[in-house]
């Protein structure tokens, strides 16, 4: 089991800037791929971006490419989502989420391990 917990969410304005983190446990966090995914009011489930166990490979989605970046640090099995230029469209619900497979992936149901959730709501 693993088990993930993600923080950082707020109300901001539209520009501004957010960090979300996600604290994992339950199994090694380098064995891990890990990924950031949104679900906004009357949407399905969007995958932003995820990275390998070694931070060695990461991919994004177009909506988030070039405002978002994801990190890890091994050390504090914690996963980071830095979001800039924040906004209203990204409102949402931001999931992080695991899986054991060595690479990286873009489906929902890829994930075996997911977090509560955090909200992220962004006013104009």
């Amino acid at each position: 089991q693993v088990q993930l917990v993600e923080s950082g969410g707020g109300l901001v304005q539209a520009g501004d800037s957010l960090r979300l983190s996600c604290a994992a446990s339950g199994r090694t966090f380098s064995s891990l791929t890990m990924g950031w995914f949104r679900q906004g009011p009357g949407k399905e489930r969007e995958s932003l971006t995820a990275i390998t166990w070694s931070g060695g490979a990461t991919y994004y989605a177009d909506s988030v490419k070039g405002r978002f970046t994801i990190s890890r640090d091994n050390t504090k099995n914690t996963v980071y989502l830095q979001m800039n230029t924040l906004k209203p469209e990204d409102t949402a619900v931001y999931y992080c989420a695991a899986h054991i497979r060595p690479y990286n992936s873009r489906r929902a149901v890829d994930y075996d391990y997911w977090g509560q959730g955090t909200q992220v709501t962004v006013s104009s």
